[in-house]
């Protein structure tokens, strides 16, 4: 009943709600909405003195309503809301105000419904007998003769003489007579259809005769290559007879699996044979020769460089021609540098026989080529890597609109990110991603042939026979994921969903479909969305954005409070967004012209979602990779040389202008490694008016971590959060609460009420004052520093949420820190939250991965992408948060450091003190093996939580002492590190210079050493402790001035650059 009255809004958002109370600006105005909270509630929004009052109506087991508030309000029940909002405009019943003018609803404008060139396809649907009411049967019968006419005058504007007559004959009387009695089967609650059965059967006759002809002759090849493999296997089923009545699809289907299978098999034992591992086949990477040029001492000379990723072997050769009889094995490997200041130079460090580490200088002929040797390198270290679970991961995702239309037969370029835009280099061709994300819209395929088509042209790439993870599918949209085989057990929590967005909400013709998954301890979530059409509905497609973001529901379900922009370590969002360019129709031409040109900057100024994002009304801290590649949208079919950007309508010319539709964005976790490597689209693909968009990433991931320690006698750690202030942005008169939400934490923590204090400019500043503790499930440094915790900030009286965030554990791993966190709700910005954090972790020696922290850093560590590095404080809005540490440290950044396998070299005495140029990424930490042991008391400082002020002491001394034990042994880790070059912070003084304060001294990028790098240490007040001098190898090729980056607190430099060791 409340759908028809005028003050109920559905489910409007609750800031929605207060600017329609506000606009009304009148004591006792009110409207009714739904929860955001409680499924089958309600939410009364009363406006007095300027301020919305929120009050819970909550049904009742017998689903009797009752208006519910913190104190105030007498328990009073009621059948419907039409009566308790008529009880509730008379006066003294306990609410602030009674009742007295309803807000109107907001009609929103009718979209037009598109009208496609054919007709479109009838959705699929599942019928079950008790969703099936009683037959009419004078409305069957209209219904049964309608789709017979329908279907009939289809079949008479086709060309059917290729068809054999008895084929033909036998749709038209299935057409004429039997689709009558399958629609009256579906009426009475039989999902068979015993006529489309029979016309099949008919049709695919030879067709199953020839299948029981093939299969039993591939059975017998395919059980002696099993017998080869496995011997002892039995019998295989008997072929399923033509008679059995089995359904032609499955029989077609038991054909297309015992192919495959052959072939795997059969390259199985092929690959055992030659010394390849069995199982799952590998990918097949061929061997690549890049030309470049290496520069000694001012001196540039011509060589070639050999990639072997299959034998784990780098070939260095003055000639092409050359002796192979110099190379290095992988794990001799230890380091890449790449110079931003020269684009095409990268360095190399190599460890050589004599366990002395070498460093080459090598410049390549194109920026491509250097990434493409880069990536050969990685895939090599991954492939002959010892360590059990990845901890970088590629991802490619894709978004195509097929136009209603048949894919080409090869679709390999969009697989291989080759087109226009940023594009992999041709050395890359052969490289495998770990998952394939493929998000399609009008797509008319079947699932199966769509999921076919995509594994078989991976197979043709790359050798491999992909896993499905999931598939979803609304209407014409479509999403599916594929995983390389051994990544089948590190995928669990799959979960998919869909959201309609078409007209009124309710038609599938426009949506999203989502799948989210766990890799391991990392969450995904991807989002396929096809938003509403039309240059002119840049609003309708903003609104679409915004139910998709509230009504998909993926991920964890514990996670309720927030919408699916905080459920994830990496979300991506890909799709047909459909926003356009917003010239006048008359540019068209100046478009095209600018476009032939590839001047893209100016159109992209002028592009509705750039706008958008600019003034944060969607895609709010989302990041998208600049966009270097022509507009995807409105090409002629089978051209790519022509946009088609007018078309005929009975309501006149209608104008589509060369317009980026198809997009690819996403937004991470604050101080996660995640890097793009390709975006852009495809010339060749041309079936559509779409071109296929592609995007590559590198993802680091987290591990399904164990502790290593006895839980019975393991020392608990903890996380401190204090002192926090939340703005928020709401008229909203109620009392707040703080909820903590964590995958490290047994249960949700929550604080208790927070003090209000009422602004002029409407705002509410909230001040928790109480030091809240919270205990996680595993106190090992390595697992909780990998760590996030979500934060909601929620009403008291109805317990909805008034905006989420998100903060890293890893931002407090050396000291106390203070945060500042964007507080968002349904996409938009609702306020923001400070407060300090700080960490207690336990310290175990058998710990296998040390987090060291990079560049120290300063204010504003805004990057989501690169650990450590430093944004400026105007990026920090757009990107959602900021950290504040103890004191910063001058840095000079310059190049790129991509770390493969890690390994630690020994500290080098360092002569010059310039500005460093590279530092590593704490995310995973630099690697070394273990020469002592830990003493207890270097490991005091970090097991007790210190108090704000003992964090932050004087500037610490250049050396410390040199005598400390060894680090303890870390993983092995694989991932690439970049670095941007942010203005010098000055030095924090907010503490005096007497407190005590960790020592951490620095690691060389290429020296050598007898011993390991020392532990930080106390340092007295005024009493700094030295570094004794160290004795070094001679090494001609390894300059002798260099240094790795200081740790927090430090402030070192060098002049050639900062370097990891792996």
């Amino acid at each position: 009943m409340q759908s028809y009255q005028s003050w109920y809004h559905g489910n409007i958002t609750r800031s929605k709600a207060e600017d329609l109370l506000a606009k009304a600006a009148r004591d006792g105005s009110f409207l009714i909405r739904d929860s955001e909270s409680i499924q089958g509630a309600y939410g009364l929004c009363v406006l007095y003195q300027s301020c919305v009052y929120t009050y819970r109506i909550l049904p009742s087991e017998d689903k009797r309503l009752s208006v519910q508030a913190s104190e105030g309000v007498p328990i009073r029940f009621f059948m419907t809301l039409s009566e308790l909002v008529d009880a509730y405009f008379s006066p003294n019943m306990g609410l602030i105000t009674n009742l007295q003018h309803s807000v109107q609803r907001e009609e929103e404008a009718e979209e037009e419904q598109e009208c496609p060139d054919l007709p479109p396809q009838l959705p699929p649907r599942t019928f079950t007998a008790g969703d099936v009411r009683e037959p009419d049967h004078k409305s069957s019968e209209t219904l049964s003769k309608s789709l017979s006419d329908m279907y009939l005058m289809r079949l008479q504007h086709m060309d059917m003489s290729t068809i054999p007559e008895e084929h033909h004959l036998a749709i038209q009387e299935y057409f004429s007579n039997s689709i009558c009695l399958d629609v009256e089967q579906i009426q009475n609650g039989n999902p068979n259809l015993p006529g489309l059965r029979k016309l099949i059967m008919s049709i695919c006759k030879n067709l199953n005769s020839e299948i029981s002809n093939v299969l039993p002759a591939l059975q017998a090849f395919h059980k002696a290559l099993d017998q080869q493999l496995s011997p002892g296997i039995g019998p295989y089923p008997k072929v399923i007879s033509v008679e059995s009545g089995q359904a032609v699809s499955i029989r077609l289907e038991q054909l297309t699996k015992l192919l495959y299978s052959i072939e795997d098999k059969a390259k199985s034992c092929m690959f055992e044979s030659v010394g390849h591992e069995r199982g799952h086949r590998k990918s097949l990477i061929p061997v690549v020769v890049f030309e470049v040029k290496q520069e000694s001492l001012g001196i540039s000379t011509k060589m070639f460089l050999k990639v072997d990723v299959e034998a784990g072997k780098l070939y260095m050769k003055k000639s092409k021609d050359g002796p192979e009889d110099k190379f290095y094995a992988h794990n001799k490997i230890l380091q890449l540098v790449k110079s931003q200041k020269l684009q095409t130079k990268l360095a190399i460090a190599l460890e050589t026989e004599k366990e002395k580490t070498v460093k080459k200088d090598i410049v390549f002929n194109d920026t491509k080529k250097r990434e493409g040797f880069c990536q050969l390198l990685q895939q090599m270290k991954n492939k002959h890597s010892e360590k059990p679970e990845p901890d970088m991961i590629s991802v490619f995702v894709g978004t195509w609109n097929m136009g209603n239309a048949s894919p080409p037969h090869n679709i390999s370029s969009w697989f291989q990110c080759k087109g226009q835009g940023k594009t992999r280099d041709d050395t890359a061709d052969h490289i495998p991603h770990d998952i394939y994300v493929i998000g399609t819209q009008e797509d008319t395929l079947g699932e199966r042939e769509w999921v076919d088509t995509i594994k078989g042209a991976l197979r043709n790439l790359t050798d491999i026979s992909f896993k499905q993870v999931a598939i979803h599918t609304l209407w014409n949209i479509r999403i599916v994921v594929l995983a390389r085989p051994e990544h089948e057990n590190r995928i669990s929590h799959v979960c998919s969903n869909s959201v309609k967005t078409g007209i009124a909400n309710t038609l599938g013709n426009k949506g999203a479909v989502g799948v989210s998954f766990m890799f391991n301890g990392t969450s995904f979530g991807f989002v396929n969305s096809h938003l509403t059409s039309g240059s002119e509905k840049k609003l309708r497609r903003n609104q679409n954005y915004t139910n998709i973001l509230r009504f998909l529901n993926l991920g964890d379900k514990k996670l309720n409070p927030f919408d699916i922009t905080n459920r994830f370590t990496h979300l991506f969002w890909l799709g047909d967004l459909n926003y356009r360019v917003e010239f006048p129709s008359t540019e068209a031409e100046y478009i095209v012209s600018k476009i032939k040109q590839q001047q893209y900057q100016e159109l992209l100024i002028k592009d509705q979602l750039n706008i958008e994002r600019k003034d944060r009304k969607v895609f709010l801290h989302f990041d998208e990779e600049e966009i270097t590649f022509a507009p995807t949208y409105r090409f002629e079919r089978d051209t790519r040389e022509k946009y088609a950007y007018t078309k005929a309508k009975a309501t006149g010319t209608k104008y589509n202008l060369p317009s980026w539709c198809d997009r690819v964005l996403r937004k991470s976790y604050p101080l996660v490694h995640v890097v793009c490597q390709a975006y852009g689209c495809t010339n060749d693909i041309m079936t559509s008016d779409h071109s296929p968009v592609f995007a590559s990433f590198e993802v680091g991931v987290a591990s399904q971590y164990v502790s290593k320690q006895d839980p019975e006698i393991a020392p608990q750690g903890g996380i401190q959060i204090m002192n926090c202030v939340a703005m928020l942005l709401t008229k909203s008169k109620t009392k707040f609460f703080i909820e903590y939400h964590s995958s490290f934490l047994e249960k949700t923590v929550k604080t208790l009420e927070g003090e209000n204090t009422e602004h002029s400019d409407g705002s509410i500043k909230v001040w928790f004052g109480n030091q809240v503790v919270l205990t996680p499930i595993i106190s090992d440094p390595e697992y909780l520093l990998d760590q996030h915790i979500l934060i909601c900030v929620k009403s008291t009286d109805c317990d909805e949420s008034y905006g989420e965030g998100c903060v890293a554990l890893r931002a407090a791993q050396f000291s106390y820190t203070e945060f500042q966190v964007i507080l968002t709700h349904h996409g938009e910005k609702t306020g923001t939250l400070t407060g300090g954090i700080q960490l207690q972790t336990t310290e175990s020696k058998t710990t296998e991965k040390l987090y060291g922290h990079s560049s120290a850093a300063g204010h504003d560590i805004s990057n989501p992408s690169y650990m450590g590095l430093s944004y400026r404080s105007e990026n920090v809005i757009e990107k959602g948060w900021s950290y504040s540490i103890g004191a910063r440290a001058e840095e000079s950044q310059s190049k790129t450091v991509l770390l493969l396998t890690l390994f630690f070299l020994p500290p080098c005495r360092v002569e010059d003190e310039s500005p460093s140029e590279m530092f590593d990424n704490p995310l995973y930490g630099a690697m070394g093996k273990t020469h002592g042991q830990v003493k207890d008391q270097d490991l005091q400082q970090r097991n007790h939580l210190l108090t704000p002020e003992s964090m932050y002491g004087c500037k610490p001394p250049v050396e410390a002492d040199g005598e400390r034990p060894p680090l303890p042994t870390p993983r092995n880790r694989s991932f690439t590190c970049s670095e941007n070059k942010p203005q010098s912070p000055a030095v924090n003084t907010l503490h005096p210079s007497s407190h005590k304060k960790p020592v951490v001294p620095s690691r060389s990028e290429g020296g050598i050493s007898p011993s390991r790098p020392p532990l930080p240490a106390k340092s007295r007040p005024g009493d700094p402790q030295t570094l004794k001098p160290r004795d070094y190898r001679d090494n001609s090729e390894l300059p002798n001035k260099l240094r790795l980056p200081a740790r927090p607190g430090q402030s070192q430099s060098q002049k050639d650059g900062k370097e990891i060791s792996w």
